[in-house]
């Protein structure tokens, strides 16, 4: 396990301006999150969908939940959308190996792309509209040569 330590919440900060409470929540549901936080940890890591589903459950902005994380020194892991790779060389997506979509969502990839809104949630919101997995879409915008802003975890 690697510790999502000083030097990287430092570097994450030079990227990011996350605040410690994002969604000004009580002190309570903080402390709430905290805790399922900790409890849905996969040695040491919080999986992306375990922290949406700690949103969810809590009726909070995901956001808040990935400030917990941070706060706490936990890194986000198994991304939906494939955004955290485990090598460090540049990726681009093999487009045989992805399953196709229609022409329409490409056109709205780039029409995304041009007012720079490739977002995660627009990411979310492509796959819901066409009918295929967010991974999927996200593959498509990788082999296209663009990159996914916004985390709505905060992760980038």
């Amino acid at each position: 396990m690697r510790n999502f330590g000083e030097a990287d919440k430092k570097k994450k900060a030079g990227r990011i301006r996350l605040e410690p409470n994002p969604a000004n929540l009580s002190k309570q549901t903080l402390d709430s999150l905290e805790e399922q936080v900790k409890a849905k940890l996969k040695n040491g890591y919080l999986p992306c969908p375990a922290a949406w589903k700690i949103a969810s459950d809590a009726g909070v902005p995901r956001i808040a939940v990935g400030a917990i994380a941070d706060q706490l020194g936990h890194r986000i892991t198994d991304c939906q959308i494939g955004c955290f790779k485990v090598d460090k060389t540049p990726f681009k997506e093999d487009e045989a190996t992805i399953p196709s979509i229609s022409d329409d969502a490409i056109k709205a990839i780039k029409e995304l792309q041009q007012i720079n809104g490739l977002t995660c949630e627009a990411v979310f919101d492509l796959a819901r509209q066409f009918k295929t997995k967010p991974m999927t879409v996200s593959s498509h915008i990788n082999a296209l040569g663009f990159k996914v802003t916004q985390c709505q975890l905060g992760c980038f």
